[in-house]
């Protein structure tokens, strides 16, 4: 999970042809970024990763205050890769929850490689790896 002053992607290869068309890039301004990687073993355990994984990222937008929460597919984490129907479900329940509890949500493209510009600050905070 990164802090970042500015966030911004560009879709630049489509690698599961069954989702939308995205194209442009987009930038965020002050927003909490999750890098996430559900993994196969996640499958078996679906309702107890939801509610660690949203009860991190409330966390840790609080202590960076913002309402702010990009969900960023990052399958390079771990070997371990769940089916990519499921991490998309995971991506869209949590965001919807999120988006319940007053957060401002968005997901970059799945199933695409992007070109990413990253404008992080140097606090401890701003970086926090969790294993959940």
């Amino acid at each position: 999970m990164i802090y970042m002053n500015s966030f911004s992607y560009n879709p630049t290869i489509k690698t599961i042809e069954s989702m939308p068309d995205y194209v442009g890039e987009k930038t965020y301004k002050n927003v909490q970024t999750a890098f996430i990687q559900v993994e196969k073993e996640d499958e078996e355990n679906e309702t107890a990763v939801k509610k660690k994984l949203l009860k991190n990222l409330k966390w840790i937008a609080g202590k960076n205050n913002t309402k702010k929460i990009i969900l960023h597919s990052f399958a390079h984490l771990s070997e371990s890769k769940a089916e990519p129907e499921f991490t998309k479900s995971v991506f869209d329940n949590i965001a919807e929850r999120l988006t319940n509890s007053g957060f401002e949500v968005e997901q970059t493209p799945f199933g695409y490689f992007l070109d990413l510009k990253v404008d992080a600050p140097g606090y401890s905070l701003a970086r926090v790896f969790k294993n959940i």
